[in-house]
């Protein structure tokens, strides 16, 4: 399987809005609309993409890059993550947590942090394959992980 993150332009934006999540899984994450829309928002610092395997859409992933922020474990953030509810179970959320994590160490980060709900324990066994650890903080009512590799 070949996963590639490729940015936001005018095709890759209504691939974008297509892609959903089931309807137990929406109280988890926006939808892809607004994702975008907090993108424009935060230019700054967001960064969308959408999540291509073998050439065909199957889900989102925005992060947050703020090379500014004070604190270094604070200044990357996983900040949206989506399979299609139609391609979810297949293996594409692990191979592209695998892409998006060697993104983030390419582009100089030490870590990655994300949010999640404690309800959402699907998310948070895939984020606990990965390394990702609970940091014990709460971030707008969401439990804080962090993956460390410069420890």
């Amino acid at each position: 399987m070949n996963i590639e993150l490729r940015p936001i332009d005018e095709t890759t934006r209504e691939d974008c809005i297509k892609l959903k999540v089931t309807e137990a899984q929406s109280g988890y994450i926006d939808t892809n609309e607004k994702s975008l829309e907090a993108a424009a928002e935060n230019a700054d610092v967001a960064r969308p993409f959408v999540i291509y395997a073998d050439g065909r859409p199957v889900g989102f992933t925005m992060f947050a890059f703020d090379e500014e922020y004070e604190d270094p474990n604070d200044r990357y953030w996983l900040w949206r993550f989506m399979i299609d509810e139609n391609l979810q179970g297949r293996g594409y959320g692990k191979e592209a947590l695998k892409v998006i994590i060697a993104y983030f160490k390419e582009n100089g980060a030490n870590n990655i942090r994300l949010s999640t709900k404690a309800s959402n324990v699907n998310a948070i066994g895939l984020y606990k394959s990965f390394g990702f650890k609970e940091t014990g903080e709460v971030n707008d009512g969401e439990d804080v992980f962090i993956l460390n590799w410069q420890e």
